[in-house]
């Protein structure tokens, strides 16, 4: 049985889960306090973090690579497009949320810079504006690549749900993006996958 090792607020810990709830297979979820992490976390990934998905003697990390593999283990439903042209272009929108969104989102979840008010306000500002971009997209499209959900939509919505948590507010331009959030957020899997820790988060 896979075992994923998860935080219970890490919205990286989140798509993982996200994925396998999605995939409606047998799993083990280990609640890991950030804070005061095991030491075999940093024995199963040198960087010291989760998500870690442990199957048998596989051990992997980084959320992407983890729900890359669950998708291809278990391929229904399948998460990633089929077509290899199309599955790129959508490893390079995860490649590009990486750097443009979820790095600001490193910062707003490093307890070390909660002082520190500028570089906060840069990340949320650098997040309201990458996610607006989004929302001419999605006036037409029912999910990210039109009407199939996919891994990019798993891959944005712990961050969707977290805006109210962390002081972001996104201008009316992007109604559309967050009708779009609320499709996701009324999917079984996604409902499941959450943790009390994480419900709390959205008012």
């Amino acid at each position: 049985m896979m075992v994923l090792y998860s935080g219970t607020t890490c919205p990286f810990s989140q798509r993982c889960r996200f994925v396998l709830y999605e995939k409606g297979m047998d799993f083990e979820v280990r609640d890991i306090d950030l804070f005061n992490k095991p030491e075999d976390i940093s024995v199963m990934n040198p960087y010291g973090k989760v998500p870690i998905l442990v199957e048998r003697d596989l051990i992997l990390y980084e959320s992407n690579i983890i729900n890359e593999y669950i998708d291809e283990r278990f391929p229904h439903p399948q998460l990633m497009p089929a077509d290899p042209v199309m599955r790129a272009r959508t490893r390079l929108f995860l490649h590009n949320f990486e750097k443009e969104l979820f790095v600001s989102v490193g910062v707003l979840e490093d307890r070390s810079l909660q002082a520190d008010e500028k570089r906060l306000d840069l990340a949320r500002r650098t997040i309201r504006d990458r996610l607006s971009q989004l929302a001419p997209l999605l006036i037409k499209n029912r999910f990210m690549l039109g009407e199939e959900f996919s891994m990019l939509d798993v891959t944005v919505a712990p961050l969707l749900w977290r805006l109210d948590h962390y002081g972001i507010e996104l201008p009316k331009s992007a109604a559309p993006l967050m009708k779009y959030a609320e499709r996701i957020f009324s999917r079984p899997a996604y409902i499941e996958a959450l943790t009390p820790s994480e419900k709390v988060m959205r008012r």
